[in-house]
């Protein structure tokens, strides 16, 4: 009928109450009349009704792109006419645009292969792209969700390569921004206070000075170190499973079609996606994501020292060290009036663990793959999402509401050098390292300063003078270098 091959303007939604009756391999099965799911949606709903952890929103956009991508490939090889392969790319840019985010209710807890999924989306956007053209909507007349919108395609390939894609535009598009505003807001922090000389601390003990903007910079440096190696895995995640269908032999798929679909996937994304060079390492295991999440790990870690560092220093504001003076966001006690506790700090204390405990989970999965098929990739990709979200969403925080409001208590970080013994380390080239000690010990033990007790163990007051110097002691640091 020449009316259904017309693409039409109809507005998302389904009016229709009750259910209506789908079919798959199984037989029939009731749906919800007012969504746009079909059969296997609907058993998966029934059979995985597993705790409250559904497949992350982000993954079921970018499936969009997938079935896009496999559509225009179809299309330009002359496999899906193109009233056909039209009605599947606006469903795809429908499902990609967040319109039919409610179309997804699966849980992360289904098949290990992700097929419930992989049918989710295309269950979705047959039946979308049948309303679009004046079609039955549960027909699969005349867009078939297997035969048209999963046409090349297995959901052993298919989830894969839609794991690549999101996890390298999440990491590109949400994550490293984040971070290298953070990296950009703790230089700044530590070139503004790279001439204050403090107290350093080892064993969470006094030890030699150095500055306020070394210390800094050392963090700047463990997250640089931590982007440069989550950039690293990037180039693995670009390797795309598509074309490899059900244990890798490209089985159904025709010839040309992995390479013509990461290059479609590369277009609509403007990322360098490529096919995979080998599709049994692609469908048997999932290195690549197991990489991105240690890269991910690899980042919590340096956040957790950075933070521990921040709330120690900050700790106060009387009885603490009280270095820094922590931005006060809100009230820290129901019970104690007037306190305000280190709060952004926690909060990515616990991020950190959060995501090391993700990238436990992950390493394991990944290494679940048996023969031919990994079948953990639903717990993975949603472990690896979850620890982007939640890692870029609290640098931004632990930047806007800790590290850019911080300032110093420069009084008492000149009564600490004052009081630290540890300067006499200085000394210790000049008068050796036993009567450096001695005098050490004694400036702790009678409670006298290092100079009086340096000066009573007769070093004379110039040479105390010219060793102690604790701008001389911080090195080539104090000028950035």
């Amino acid at each position: 009928m020449s009316e259904v091959h017309t693409l039409r303007n109809v507005p998302i939604g389904i009016r229709a109450t009750g259910t209506r009756v789908e079919t798959d391999s199984m037989g029939k099965i009731e749906v919800p009349a007012d969504h746009y799911w079909g059969a296997q949606t609907q058993r998966s709903l029934v059979h995985f009704s597993i705790g409250r952890d559904v497949m992350p929103i982000e993954l079921c956009r970018a499936y969009g792109i997938v079935k896009k991508a496999a559509a225009l490939v179809n299309l330009a090889d002359g496999r899906l006419p193109q009233w056909k392969a039209d009605a599947i790319v606006r469903a795809s840019d429908e499902v990609t645009e967040g319109k039919l985010d409610s179309e997804f209710p699966l849980f992360v807890w289904q098949t290990g292969s992700g097929t419930q999924t992989n049918m989710n989306a295309n269950e979705v956007i047959a039946n979308r792209a049948i309303q679009l053209l004046g079609g039955e909507i549960g027909s699969k007349k005349p867009v078939h969700p297997n035969d048209d919108v999963n046409m090349g395609q297995s959901s052993n390939d298919s989830f894969p390569t839609t794991m690549h894609v999101v996890t390298l535009l999440e990491i590109e598009n949400t994550l490293l921004p984040q971070m290298e505003a953070l990296i950009a807001a703790i230089r700044k922090k530590s070139e503004q206070w790279m001439s204050v000389v403090k107290i350093g601390r080892t064993h969470l003990q006094d030890a030699v000075p150095l500055t306020v903007g070394q210390e800094w910079s050392g963090w700047a440096q463990q997250l640089e170190d931590a982007l440069d190696a989550l950039k690293a895995a990037k180039p693995g995640l670009a390797q795309l499973a598509a074309g490899g269908t059900a244990v890798g032999t490209g089985l159904n798929a025709p010839a040309g079609f992995s390479k013509a679909i990461a290059a479609k996937i590369a277009s609509l994304t403007d990322k360098p996606f490529i096919t995979a060079p080998n599709k049994f390492a692609a469908l048997g295991g999932l290195d690549a994501m197991v990489r991105a999440s240690a890269g991910l790990r690899g980042l919590a870690v340096a956040l957790m020292k950075i933070a521990n560092d921040m709330r120690w220093l900050g700790s106060g504001p009387r009885c603490g060290l009280g270095e820094l003076h922590l931005p006060e966001n809100e009230p820290g006690s129901s019970i104690m009036p007037g306190k305000v506790n280190p709060t952004q700090c926690e909060a990515m204390v616990m991020i950190a663990t959060q995501v090391m405990g993700n990238d436990t989970a992950v390493a394991f999965a990944g290494a679940q793959g048996n023969l031919e098929l990994n079948v953990m990739r639903p717990v993975i990709v949603a472990n690896v999402l979850h620890a982007i979200r939640i890692l870029a969403d609290g640098c931004k925080n632990f930047r806007v509401f800790s590290v850019e409001g911080t300032t110093l208590d420069e009084k008492r970080l000149n009564r600490y050098i004052e009081d630290s013994v540890m300067l006499v380390t200085a000394l210790s080239p000049v008068i050796g390292y036993d009567k450096a000690a001695a005098i050490a010990h004694r400036a702790m033990e009678k409670g006298e300063t290092l100079r009086a007790a340096a000066l009573a163990s007769d070093v004379d007051e110039a040479t105390f003078d010219r060793c102690v110097d604790v701008k001389k002691m911080v090195g080539t640091g104090l000028a950035g270098a």
